[in-house]
């Protein structure tokens, strides 16, 4: 086979840099993906907060992704499912040897590869906790598979250790489907996520976060029966007599994310020892000739809006190769990585006056002050900022994101979300009517599944696709 331009990796990166690379002349493009449909990690990422910046509205993950699904089918853009990767090499022309149960093992010859495949959380043996290794242990991200795509709880007790964004959101979601979330401890002085997550995740179901603690020893051989959690010290080392015993049956960790970088390696591209992902320059080649990178691969994001804009960079860059074969490969550059500021907040902050703005990833500290009946905002940077506090100190809302049961469909249930804010005390019954109700496949982006969900005259809509 031959094509001008391979995409490996069908998330949110691999679609945004074929279509800037379609956009920008390049006819000839295969996007190949390992999972059963596009979309990436965002397909089981049910919760709202994605495309701020790209499609100036709040999408939940499955959402962000059918945006670019639809622009895929669109252009044309062909891609195969189910489909393994398993070398790749660059040159005049590259190479990529994949397989799949159609094709069996085949070879594929172009004038250019952009690597998408994403990152990976890091195992329980990256962190050296000791103990036995008992059933109810799982990777926050693994976990989210099974309760938002399977509709499986994983378990009753929950420990969280890590406070990345992945860490927070899972235990705001094992909280709505009934689980009970005894703490999340960081090792760090300092939250690793959001603030806005911390707000809504954390704070509004008092669940505990507990800085500068680590889990020690996991306790149970079969089943986890509980762990226990230290304080550390400035030097990260656990201090003797602060241990703590925890009960609990499940384990999630949440310990950082790392580029999928296995092909990129196999290729012959110098590696950043800093980011972990390949070396490239100022047009996102890497060393190895042809083969580009964008995403998560080259780089762990915060916010999938940055992964988009690079990717479609990288497509840019890869037509203007094929287009234009630049002979020198130019100056090597660390990808220009945002930094994100440390969530320290304020061990005195009172949570009636000093609020977390969840308008936008910035979050902002606000201050609201009330005299007289007024209120006085203080500390937030936009508009969105000073209506967010007023209505949080008189009538508090969020949106809720969740998971229905489907009748004859592929997949067992489909993501779902209150198709406006509601008041916050009305949460717990909202969650009650989701989970008692039901749909039959199939199921579209849209479709009404509860009409005046807790009596709030909101309706709750599908926010995925499932066919029968």
């Amino acid at each position: 086979m031959k094509t001008e331009l391979i995409v490996i990796g069908g998330g949110p990166a691999g679609m945004a840099a074929a279509l800037s690379a379609r956009e920008h002349g390049i006819k000839d493009i295969l996007i190949l993906e390992r999972d059963s449909e596009l979309g990436g990690i965002l397909n089981q990422c049910i919760h709202n907060g994605f495309g701020l910046h790209t499609f100036k509205e709040e999408l939940t993950g499955p959402e962000y992704a059918a945006r670019y699904v639809q622009q895929i089918k669109e252009k044309e853009i062909p891609y195969f499912l189910d489909t393994m990767v398993i070398d790749v090499q660059g040159g005049d022309p590259c190479r990529v040897i994949a397989m799949n149960k159609d094709k069996g093992l085949f070879e594929i010859m172009c004038s250019a590869v952009i690597l998408a495949m994403g990152c990976r959380e890091r195992a329980r043996g990256a962190m050296n906790i000791p103990g036995t290794r008992p059933s109810g242990i799982y990777a926050a991200g693994t976990a989210q598979f099974f309760v938002n795509r399977e509709g499986k709880l994983p378990g009753k007790e929950v420990v969280i250790l890590g406070s990345g964004d992945i860490g927070l959101i899972m235990a705001r979601r094992m909280r709505l489907q009934g689980a009970k979330v005894k703490m999340v401890a960081e090792i760090m002085p300092y939250s690793g996520g959001l603030k806005r997550n911390i707000v809504q995740c954390l704070d509004d179901f008092d669940i505990p976060l507990k800085l500068s603690h680590t889990v020690v020893e996991i306790h149970g051989k079969s089943r986890v029966e509980g762990v226990t959690v230290a304080k550390v010290d400035e030097n990260l080392i656990p201090i003797k007599g602060t241990e703590e015993y925890v009960s609990c049956d499940t384990v999630l960790f949440s310990c950082g994310l790392i580029p999928e970088n296995e092909l990129t390696v196999a290729a012959g591209a110098q590696m950043d020892l800093v980011t972990k992902g390949p070396v490239v320059n100022g047009r996102l080649e890497t060393t190895a000739e042809g083969i580009f990178a964008c995403g998560n691969v080259l780089h762990v994001h915060d916010l999938v809006d940055n992964v988009s804009k690079e990717a479609e960079e990288a497509g840019h860059y890869a037509a203007e190769y094929i287009k234009k074969k630049p002979s020198d490969w130019g100056e090597a550059l660390r990808p220009k990585i945002p930094q994100k500021s440390k969530c320290i907040l304020p061990n005195d902050r009172d949570t009636s006056k000093t609020l977390i703005c969840i308008g936008c990833p910035v979050g902002c500290l606000i201050t609201v002050i009330e005299e007289n009946g007024e209120l006085t905002v203080t500390g937030n940077t936009c508009a969105k900022g000073e209506a967010y506090a007023r209505n949080e100190m008189t009538a508090p809302k969020r949106t809720v994101t969740s998971f229905i049961k489907v009748k004859q469909g592929i997949r067992p249930v489909v993501a779902v979300k209150t198709a406006e804010e509601i008041p916050k005390e009305k949460i717990r019954q909202c969650m009650e009517e989701i989970q008692r109700a039901f749909c039959t496949a199939p199921v579209s982006v849209g479709d009404v599944l509860v009409e005046n969900v807790a009596q709030t005259g909101v309706a709750v809509v599908a926010t995925a696709n499932v066919t029968a």
